[in-house]
């Protein structure tokens, strides 16, 4: 069984990871501050909303954009159920929340409303919305298998919550004999073509190492792979996935593990659908060690990050093929042990956070520094960023940091919400990212009001403008892979990424 700690007020969340058949691996998320920034030229950086407790504290997880053009997210603590979560978070079990691109923020569920937290606690993850419209995430305690192994407080659950704030759960981990469906998933879920979410749980499985599940929209629940199932000392397999799968365009899950492997220092896998899980590579320390984030498919290649490893030990962004060739990109010798994954932004270029900062990297390998955090006075515009960015459709960047703010109801601060506008254009993103002749498809974007035409790779579309925010259309006869183009008043919009059509 695993076991985990964590401090009080988010000062540090230290998870300690054992299992009898491979060595001890500690991880800490503590705190860095940097004292000092240069802003960029076209660079603009703001905190657009700074929690206080009794709206969440601490969001670890990054946002997603829904289809109203709002960003959503979780916190992993505060919230108005203080006092009904463990007492090593005394500031309450967590939240979930709405907020406008200029900063107005909902909140829109508190957690441990319900008795025992059997409808979760703490989520450790941010949210993904389905095509029915409404969001699913998972939380890394609560439910209603209340477990030794797990607290005292529940061993995780998979819920929906609609966009106006009605939460449902649809599992709970540790329902199976031995945890063998899983327990305490950190990473959240991906909605795969199929109409299935598929996700990760850190710990449980047939052999401890944490599992690949998929879920229905409606609740049912399967357990497609433990870790560790090749057994020896090391878990060659991998085990302890962390961050959430990504499905790329050959159909096919890929990921990481933060541990396990041939030395012990992480994996990068791929699962089919309804397969088994392949090791593509396993890290050995000089390449990077324990990838905690998710993986971006770009250019044909995957790109991440790693928390350790590398020149000086604090973490590295690597490029790995789809067979499993690794080039590592830079390795972190300043303000590195990036703990998320990476975005790609409508340039072609890719964005991540490490601790203390917001970095851009080439294709290539080059990377900037964009800010620091705790450039202001008091860490006001926060502190300790865990979380991937999000590129909205109106060409910014978003993002949540742990720690800092302008309320200091939280030690060190309760965590912030910010935007980094960097000059990029805006976009229009397509739900789903693929499909065939006929199948229904979402188009999301700014100021959509007035629009002309919708085409894919050139073929016009029929369309209804639902609102500013969001197109409806169907994949018209003849269209092919490609970009998907609306035609606004104020000007053309094209798809971030190429509409596959099979």
């Amino acid at each position: 069984m695993s076991e985990k700690s964590r401090t009080s007020r988010l000062l540090c969340i230290v998870n300690t990871m054992r299992k009898r058949n491979w060595r001890e691996r500690t991880f800490t998320i503590c705190v860095l501050c940097a004292t000092t920034a240069i802003a960029l030229p076209a660079q603009t950086f703001t905190t657009l909303h700074s929690f206080d407790g009794t709206d969440g504290a601490g969001p670890v997880a990054g946002l997603v954009q829904g289809t109203d053009g709002n960003l959503y997210g979780t916190t992993f603590a505060g919230g108005s159920n203080a006092g009904s979560c463990s007492a090593e978070v005394p500031e309450g079990c967590g939240t979930i929340f709405k907020i406008t691109p200029s900063g107005t923020l909902t909140t829109l569920y508190t957690f441990c409303a319900q008795s025992g937290c059997t409808d979760g606690a703490n989520p450790y993850a941010g949210l993904v919305q389905g095509t029915n419209g409404d969001f699913y995430g998972t939380t890394w305690q609560g439910g209603s298998s209340n477990l030794a192994g797990c607290y005292g407080l529940g061993c995780g659950t998979v819920f929906k919550i609609t966009p106006s704030g009605t939460l449902t759960t649809l599992y709970n981990f540790c329902s199976e004999s031995g945890c063998a469906d899983g327990e305490l998933p950190l990473a959240g879920l991906v909605q795969a073509t199929n109409g299935y979410l598929y996700g990760t749980t850190s710990s449980g499985g047939a052999n401890g190492g944490g599992t690949v599940f998929k879920i229905t929209p409606t609740g049912t629940l399967t357990t497609q792979y433990s870790f560790c199932s090749q057994g020896g000392a090391l878990c060659t397999d991998g085990a302890k996935p962390s961050g959430a799968l990504v499905q790329a365009t050959n159909g096919d899950f890929y990921g990481t593990t933060f541990v396990g492997g041939a030395n012990n220092d992480g994996t990068v896998f791929k699962i089919p659908p309804n397969g088994s899980v392949t090791t593509l590579h396993s890290f050995d320390g000089a390449d990077g060690e324990s990838p905690y984030g998710a993986l971006v498919q770009a250019n044909g290649n995957f790109y991440g990050t790693t928390y350790y490893g590398g020149t000086v030990s604090i973490g590295t962004v690597f490029k790995i093929t789809a067979s499993g060739t690794l080039t590592t990109l830079h390795s972190f010798t300043l303000h590195g042990n990036p703990l998320a994954g990476l975005v790609q932004g409508t340039n072609g270029d890719f964005y991540g956070t490490t601790y203390g900062t917001i970095f851009k990297i080439t294709p290539s390998g080059r990377l900037t520094t964009l800010y620091m955090f705790c450039s202001q006075t008091g860490c006001t515009d926060g502190s300790s960023s865990h979380a991937p960015l999000v590129q909205a459709t109106n060409g910014d960047f978003y993002g949540t940091t742990v720690l800092g703010g302008a309320n200091d109801t939280c030690p060190s601060g309760c965590g912030t919400v910010f935007s980094l506008s960097l000059g990029l254009g805006a976009f229009v993103e397509t739900q789903p990212t693929s499909g065939k002749v006929g199948s229904a498809v979402k188009i999301l974007g700014t100021n959509l009001t007035g629009a002309t035409s919708v085409t894919f790779k050139g073929t016009a579309a029929v369309f209804t403008v639902k609102s500013a925010s969001e197109i409806t259309t169907t994949v018209p006869t003849g269209a092919t892979t490609g970009t998907v183009q609306v035609v606004t008043p104020s000007g053309t919009l094209s798809s971030n990424v190429a509409f596959r059509v099979p």
